[in-house]
């Protein structure tokens, strides 16, 4: 290796020693395609959107509940999938812990921990600029005590960077929603079905279709809202109870599986963007309005044929070097690189 090494040493000396006279127009020349070109694959992924929208507030939720308007809200999991929700006007985008499999590749909700979600949180919001955000409380940060869940919500807003979170449970969590909304933090509320209790519950089952079970799924969403909540997802419910519900509370309902009776509307973006394998299970409720598998199957495949048979690169997409330069290299290196 040392003998290599010396051998080496004159060509780079040759190469790069010697002091080299620049005219100052080609120092404004090289300067200036520095500012117009980023010579690098790792370039910032943000833009702003083509018109600027005012940042939605718990204010500007409100005046939607009060004049009847829909409120759009959307899940998101990282800054690309944040950044085209934000740019498609979504009111809500919600770090959901859906994340957990749609994301992370995990069997359900309750495997995912804080500190992912947290993370997670904090990428959305670096890509949302008018969007009023929420991260999912996950199972296990919030149950023990009204203070754990305090702590964990704090943490959620202060270094998730987010507006609010989420919480799912009606009656029984309600101090630990006081609690948090005590301290300032907005929280949405969940009733209905809540995935994380799914074993419970018997699976991913429809709520409220008995008397008894409408009646509990009811006093859970008024006892969300005495207890704070500036609003409430309702999961996988019967429409006629979802709609019920919607006209007894005086906070919006963000329905989910719920039917069109509520104040809004949130779906998983995975699931409705259509990025996922064909075969997949989709709930019921779910409407595919795209099939970005589809077109991203066919632009890896199309790569992966152009690269195969060397038609990619072309030459508009390499960095040119000089004939001169080229010729000094080979002149100066000669047979020194061979191994």
């Amino acid at each position: 290796m040392s003998g290599r090494l010396t051998r080496l040493q004159p060509i780079r000396n040759a190469l790069f020693s010697p002091p080299v006279q620049i005219h100052k127009s080609a120092v404004s020349r090289v300067a200036l395609s520095q500012c117009q070109t980023r010579q690098s694959s790792h370039s910032p992924l943000g833009a702003a959107p083509a018109t600027q929208r005012k940042k939605v507030t718990l204010n500007t939720l409100r005046s939607l509940h009060q004049k009847d308007e829909p409120i759009t809200m959307i899940t998101a999991h990282d800054f690309p999938s944040a950044h085209v929700a934000d740019h498609a006007g979504m009111d809500m985008i919600l770090v959901g812990d859906s994340l957990a499999m749609v994301a992370l590749g995990m069997e359900d909700t309750s495997e995912v921990v804080l500190e992912e979600m947290i993370l997670h949180c904090r990428s959305v919001s670096r890509a949302t600029k008018s969007a009023f955000t929420i991260g999912d409380l996950p199972m296990g940060c919030y149950e023990i005590a009204p203070e754990q869940a305090l702590e964990s919500a704090i943490k959620v807003v202060k270094e998730g960077r987010v507006q609010g979170v989420k919480l799912e449970g009606g009656l029984e969590y309600a101090p630990t929603i006081e609690k948090i909304t005590r301290a300032g933090i907005p929280v949405l509320g969940h009733v209905g079905l809540t995935p994380q209790r799914q074993h419970a519950l018997g699976g991913f089952r429809v709520q409220g279709k008995t008397t008894a079970g409408a009646i509990k799924v009811l006093e859970d969403a008024l006892a969300v809202q005495a207890a704070g909540c500036f609003g409430v997802v309702l999961e996988a419910i019967p429409a006629e109870l979802a709609a019920f519900i919607t006209k007894k509370l005086k906070i919006p309902t963000i329905g989910i599986g719920a039917g069109n009776g509520c104040s809004g509307q949130v779906l998983v973006q995975v699931d409705m963007s259509g990025n996922f394998p064909p075969g997949r299970f989709l709930p019921k409720f779910v409407k595919k309005y795209g099939d970005v598998w589809s077109e991203s199957m066919k632009a890896i495949e199309a790569y992966k044929k152009e690269v195969k048979s060397r038609e990619y690169p072309a030459k508009e997409h390499t960095y040119p070097m000089t004939p001169e330069a080229l010729i000094d290299l080979e002149r100066v290196a000669g047979s020194d690189f061979a191994t």
